[in-house]
């Protein structure tokens, strides 16, 4: 037997599992509020058009343990994620 595996134990595995839904999560949130998909081709000309901004991470202490978020953002700052709200650090569910 693998050394790494029998030393995960089930509350690691739904922490990573959360980890990345969560990431995944707020990557579709932002392409739903821009209304385009990452690295598609856009015309930046116009003053209105909002876009990709990079990211920052945060951490966020759920019952399973620390998540590590990438929370993207966009240049108009339109962005506003509604799964984790602004300056919360800690989650009950």
């Amino acid at each position: 037997m693998n050394q790494f595996n029998k030393d995960i134990t089930l509350n690691e595995v739904l922490r990573r599992q959360i980890e990345v839904t969560a990431n995944q999560f707020l990557q579709n949130e932002l392409t739903a509020v821009l209304g385009y998909k990452p690295h598609t081709r856009i015309d930046r000309s116009k003053d209105d058009v909002n876009y990709r901004n990079g990211t920052y991470t945060r951490t966020i202490d759920t019952e399973y343990g620390e998540i590590n978020l990438t929370i993207p953002r966009d240049r108009l700052n339109k962005f506003q994620n509604a799964l984790f709200p602004p300056y919360v650090r800690r989650t009950d569910g």
